[in-house]
């Protein structure tokens, strides 16, 4: 699957794009091997039963179980994945969720960040305008834009937002898109899109692919960085067990080159096990 000129444009100019029904024929399938995944962690993060109080999440997740592991190899996933970043994207992780409550505006990355990536999103539940849909600010990606900064400067993070302060509106009220979807539909959006939640349950399944732009040797030291970032997880290479092992050639081009630089994130989950009390939770 190629995008088409138009919708590379749009995604360019405006941050996301929507695909209803992409995985319809498979969301049975997708949805079995999401509660089989969280089934062999209680159900919740790490062996923490999820309550219903509070975000739920597993970093790496489709890299877990080798029919999400093989979505990566997907001609539909690649297919986008390649038109918007190259042929030789690199996948990078991935978090599966039980999402609560409101998730305030936020980018995942910021402006001024050095390789395009995007995230793909799996919502595995109907989410509708007022039960806790993606919602975008179309155009919010630009680096340098006086439009892209003021809106930073609003939501520099989902729990920290001043929309209040600087517009006089609650984040429900900010003018944006609000994308609903149905089980079997694909979102995606590029990294530095400011992106919200609101009014959806205590329990709203959720999985991301996350990929970029292939790293330039000339950029290797931020590459070394992001991938030490993952240390937080507490997993010693850039990827799972299941998603090395079961990797052919096509899939293995998206993952070489972060396999062939995570020798230092070993070292680093050890510091990281000797500081914290187990793997993030937001």
């Amino acid at each position: 699957m190629q995008l088409s000129a138009q919708q590379i444009r749009f995604f360019e100019t405006f941050g996301f794009l929507s695909f209803p029904g992409l995985f319809a024929d498979e969301i049975e399938a997708i949805t079995d091997a999401f509660e089989r995944v969280w089934s062999h962690h209680i159900g919740g993060q790490y062996g923490r039963p999820h309550d219903d109080q509070r975000r739920s999440l597993l970093v790496p997740f489709i890299d877990r179980d080798e029919y999400l592991s093989a979505l990566i190899d997907d001609a539909r996933i690649e297919g986008i994945a390649a038109s918007l970043l190259g042929d030789d994207f690199n996948y990078t992780t991935s978090d599966g969720n039980f999402y609560v409550g409101d998730t305030g505006w936020h980018s995942d990355r910021g402006l001024e960040h050095l390789i395009p990536s995007l995230k793909m999103a799996f919502y595995l539940d109907p989410m509708g305008a007022e039960s806790g849909c993606l919602r975008v600010i179309p155009g919010s990606h630009w680096a340098g834009d006086v439009y892209a900064r003021s809106l930073e400067k609003a939501a520099p993070h989902p729990t920290v937002n001043h929309t209040e302060e600087l517009w006089g509106v609650a984040g429900p009220e900010v003018p944006a898109i609000a994308i609903e979807t149905k089980p079997g539909d694909l979102c995606l959006f590029n990294h530095a899109t400011k992106h919200a939640s609101f009014g959806g349950d205590t329990r709203r399944r959720m999985f991301t692919i996350n990929m970029q732009q292939r790293y330039a040797e000339e950029h290797r030291d931020a590459m070394l960085e992001e991938i030490g970032s993952q240390a937080e997880f507490l997993e010693t290479r850039a990827y799972g067990e299941t998603m090395i092992r079961t990797a052919g050639p096509r899939r293995m081009r998206h993952l070489e080159q972060r396999l062939a630089n995570d020798g230092h994130l070993a070292a680093l989950v050890e510091k990281a096990r000797a500081e914290m009390a187990g793997p993030h939770r937001p």
